[in-house]
């Protein structure tokens, strides 16, 4: 029999990224009000169990009745075997997981968190900021081919998996208009086991894949490709390092492995809203100028922060490009239907589900009560590591022009487009 309520959201049994604990539920309609207004699914679809996997309701439950698929179980089975352990961690991570040892808000723990994971029994441990770098390449390319073009604008970001499926449910009319890149996650995922495990004489099944997400839909992400064997959120991955009695706070730092260690600090501030958009726009400026960016699309303020819809207006080389940032994919409906209506017009759009982007995802530390400066201090860390590094841009990472120049060949070539580009389908 359904277990269906018009007071809160409904969660299937098969939900591959969150859980719902009925005996917890009084029914107080706090994440049916989260998933109608800011996330735009609930009661916007005729399914029983509408669900876009972005956690958002997880981190709203008060009684915690709605939580990410616990897979800690499955992180230690993987762990224990006889295989390759292959790590992966995603920006954002870095800038929340302190909270859960108690930890100022926003403290950056990347050395101790790399620790933290070589100490339970990972062999290599990669910055996902590498395949953030990817993206950009791609996707800065791509832009510039559908501007020059007029084809298929405006052209939205791919990296939100939870936007992805919000597109394909509700404007599959639009899936044209996605970039056809992966997420960065999944790029690193395909680079691990065609260029990585190549370089190292391995075999696809010699390893185990693992990616330390802030988010739930990852989990669900994975499910589309074979390139990685397991997500596991910021929460999941304190609740272990907790049973092994390994506290954060106490470890010392160390560093990515190398090969696909480095990102450029573009990457970095992938974790956060208007950061993809921020990143790509340094590198268009670079494919159209041929030099790097200097000021403004370095400290691009007018993109950064939490409100609702950000836009600017960018001109590059005679060359305008109007942007959007839109927080929350309740906003994107908004949007969308102001575009469809021809009310408004934008050359390139950044749609991020959790309002703030990665650094709310809805696998990140729950804080309760909720913390107003919060999305602030995870979002500052990332832009203070962006500003104090040298390496700002993506195609000035050299570990991005080696792979380049051994595997890929060059952007948009046939293999790039074989590991690092999809299709977007309509799921229903």
């Amino acid at each position: 029999m359904k277990d269906i309520s018009d007071k809160r959201v409904n969660i299937s049994l098969d939900n591959p990224s969150i859980t719902f604990d009925k005996n917890k539920c009084d029914e107080c309609s706090i994440c049916k009000n989260i998933c109608k207004f800011n996330v735009g699914v609930y009661g916007f679809s005729k399914d029983d169990y509408p669900c876009i996997n972005c956690g958002s309701c997880t981190l709203a439950c008060p009684n915690k009745c709605l939580s990410e698929k616990d897979e800690t179980d499955k992180l230690e089975e993987y762990l224990h075997s006889n295989k390759v352990i292959v790590m992966q961690t995603a920006p954002a991570v870095r800038v929340s997981l302190g909270e859960e040892f108690g930890m100022k808000l926003g403290t950056n723990v990347e050395g101790k968190m790399i620790t933290a994971l070589r100490t339970i029994g990972a062999d290599y441990v990669f910055d996902t900021t590498f395949g953030a770098d990817l993206t950009v390449m791609e996707e800065a390319s791509e832009l510039v081919n559908r501007i020059k073009t007029s084809k298929n604008l405006p052209m939205f970001t791919s990296c939100c998996p939870s936007w992805v499926k919000f597109c394909e449910m509700f404007y599959p009319e639009y899936l044209d208009n996605l970039s056809t890149c992966k997420s960065p996650i999944s790029m690193m995922g395909s680079v691990i086991n065609n260029y990585f495990c190549k370089i190292n004489n391995l075999k696809r099944e010699d390893i185990i894949s693992i990616v330390i997400v802030p988010c739930t839909s990852k989990k669900m992400e994975i499910l589309k490709y074979n390139d990685i064997d397991l997500a596991i959120t910021t929460r999941e991955l304190a609740k272990y390092l907790k049973k092994e009695k390994i506290n954060l706070a106490k470890l010392k730092n160390s560093g990515y492995n190398s090969l696909l260690g480095k990102g450029s600090s573009g990457g970095i501030i992938f974790g956060t809203s208007g950061g993809v958009m921020e990143a790509t726009l340094r590198e268009v400026y670079h494919i159209l100028y041929k030099r790097y960016p200097k000021g403004r699309l370095l400290n691009f303020k007018s993109i950064r922060g939490t409100s609702n819809v950000k836009e600017a207006v960018v001109k590059i080389n005679g060359t305008y490009i109007k942007v959007a940032i839109i927080n929350g994919t309740g906003d994107a409906r908004k949007v969308i239907e102001k575009i469809k209506n021809k009310e408004v017009y934008y050359d390139f759009i950044e749609v991020m589900t959790c309002e703030g982007g990665c650094i709310s995802g809805g696998g990140q530390p729950r804080v309760f009560p909720l913390n107003k400066n919060l999305k602030d201090k995870r979002m500052n860390a990332l832009y203070k590591s962006d500003k104090r590094m040298k390496i700002r841009c993506a195609s000035m990472n050299p570990d991005i022009k080696d792979i380049y120049d051994n595997f890929f060949g060059e952007v948009g070539s046939d293999i790039s487009l074989k590991y690092l580009h999809t299709k977007h389908r309509n799921e229903e």
